[in-house]
């Protein structure tokens, strides 16, 4: 029976269609076109017989994003395969526990990883197979050898004539059958393998394909954002392939000057980002200017200040390649004062909510009509509700269900229940916020982070937070409670004070008036007692949420 929401037909038919164009390239890199991708999934597909895996079977993916590592998982999910993403950041410990704890019979992994990696401590898998070249350092299976060493002679015997389109069959994916295990590193605790069903990534991809239209076939893409990651896997690189786009991949650390050299290269309409990305650029090239005295003079001024800040706005869209349509910002709220100005000069820039149980996507709306401080309207196919007698005024719990959801977590029934234990299937999100008649989702902050005033009043650090890391010589912070007191952990931009000479008192003396000028903003229950100062970076997850549970006393 034909299945309308296959997943794996949205990906045939974008190779079909976009056969002869572009569609994965690795910057100064490799360049594949859609039919060099079907040939490479076609190649996977046998070495995946070799090895004796069937569909169902788990497939590990451990490494940097490039256009090799996106060909590989399009192979397992076209084949039936389980793909298992792995963060290439994780310690060679943890990379091993989740290939076990996964069941993968097979590992494509990058050789730097591999050399941290010790395969007896692996006893499951068939093989090991390097990403970019596609060597193998290690094999338990005859068959697998002899197939990966020749290769191109069992791809020539399979399609004697030619590869052609008519060549592209894929599995047969039907609705509720997983296709992904994500390994989540939440701000909140330990990984969890999140068990996606196809149906969960078709309904994701759909809503893209139907509301993001200005998106056309062709046009580049910068993937920036983890490939582990839903957030970058999906919006940023299954939509965007499936519309018969050409996607370009980052191959070393996105700092904002690589980030901005790949804008103005690839002239990309949709940017899929996380807000410290965006945040950055705003706050490093934007705000010192607009803070200059003879800046802010003219600002005051009717009519100069719309022309003045028509000007900032040409240069902002300019600086993000010429090209943009809307940038999209996930993984965690906009800072408000970023949003309020960008919104000021009329930049396209929307703040969706999603999370990794729901692969990812929960509410999203264009910037034509997002509502400032939200995270968008729920998307098609899913449903929210509040767990508050007055949703519209009262924060709770934010309540999911839908075509999205998750299966539930892996070889994890304890995990799994805790969050889905409704009859009704609704999923609790562990976020908190409100949901007002036109289905916009408010988010307050995350349940687990809540802090309890002095007289019961519900403190949520995120808000103080972003007051905060909008303050001079803040780079980022974290509220926390310590003995009944809010104390501020800051981590200061050490490079902004290193090229202003500032000393340690100096610095000492700023954040004492940044508390300050904090406290006035602040209900007198949410104000900071004191401050730390963190000489490093906060730990942060994929989408670079900072793992809040690291830093609780």
């Amino acid at each position: 029976m034909k299945n309308d929401k296959s997943l794996n037909e949205l990906i045939r038919k974008a190779i079909v269609e976009n056969w002869d164009t572009m569609a994965l390239s690795d910057l100064g890199g490799v360049n594949f076109q859609y039919k060099d991708v079907a040939e490479i999934i076609a190649k996977m597909h046998i070495l995946f017989e070799a090895a004796g895996l069937k569909p169902g079977d788990k497939v590990a993916i451990c490494g940097k994003n490039s256009a090799t590592w996106s060909t590989i998982f399009l192979s397992c999910l076209t084949a039936g395969m389980v793909a298992v993403p792995i963060l290439h950041e994780f310690k060679a410990d943890m990379v091993q526990h989740l290939v076990n704890h996964s069941g993968s019979k097979l590992l494509f992994v990058d050789a730097a990883i591999w050399e941290n990696l010790d395969e007896t401590a692996m006893p499951d898998i068939e093989g090991a197979i390097y990403i970019t070249e596609l060597g193998m350092p290690f094999s338990r299976c005859a068959r697998l050898d002899e197939v990966h060493a020749n290769l191109n002679k069992y791809f020539g015997e399979k399609y004697p004539s030619a590869f052609e389109k008519n060549n592209v069959v894929y599995y047969h994916d039907k609705p509720m059958e997983l296709a992904v295990i994500s390994y989540t590193s939440g701000s909140t605790g330990m990984s969890k393998g999140v068990m996606l069903p196809f149906m969960s990534f078709w309904s994701n991809v759909q809503f893209c394909l139907d509301n993001l239209e200005f998106l056309k076939r062709g046009e580049g893409v910068v993937n920036m954002l983890p490939l582990a990651h839903l957030y970058g896997l999906t919006i940023d690189m299954i939509h965007p392939f499936c519309k018969g786009c050409h996607l370009h991949f980052l191959t070393r650390l996105p700092s904002p000057k690589i980030i901005l050299k790949a804008f103005k290269e690839v002239k990309p309409a949709l940017i899929v980002t996380v807000p410290l990305i965006l945040e950055k650029i705003i706050r490093n090239n934007v705000f010192p200017m607009l803070d200059k005295p003879i800046m802010k003079l003219l600002l005051k001024v009717p009519y100069l200040d719309d022309k003045l800040l028509g000007k900032v706005k040409d240069k902002l869209m300019e600086s993000f390649g010429g090209n943009l349509n809307e940038i999209i910002v996930g993984g965690a709220p906009l800072n408000p004062d970023v949003e309020a100005f960008l919104i000021r000069i009329g930049f396209p820039v929307t703040v969706g909510y999603g999370m990794t149980e729901c692969a990812p996507l929960i509410s999203y709306a264009p910037h034509t009509l997002f509502k400032p401080k939200s995270v968008g309207k729920v998307v098609d196919r899913m449903e929210v509700k509040i767990d508050s007698p007055d949703p519209e005024n009262i924060p709770g719990n934010i309540l999911v269900r839908g075509e999205n959801l998750m299966l539930g977590y892996y070889k994890n029934e304890k995990a799994t229940k805790e969050v889905m234990s409704d009859k009704e299937g609704w999923m609790n999100t562990g976020d908190v916020g409100i949901l007002d008649k036109e289905n916009h989702v408010f988010i307050m902050g995350r349940s687990k982070s809540m802090i309890l005033g002095p007289s019961g009043q519900n403190i949520y650090p995120e808000e103080i937070e972003a007051k905060l890391n909008m303050l001079p010589y803040v780079s980022e912070s974290l509220v926390i409670e310590d003995g009944g007191a809010l104390v501020a952990l800051i981590h200061p931009d050490f490079d902004a004070t290193t090229s202003q000479h500032l000393s340690e008192d100096e610095i000492d003396k700023i954040m004492d008036d940044n508390i300050k000028t904090l406290n006035a903003l602040l209900p007198a229950y949410s104000r900071v007692s004191r401050y730390k100062i963190m000489d490093v970076e906060f730990e942060k997850t994929p989408k670079r949420s900072i793992k809040r549970f690291l830093y609780q006393p």
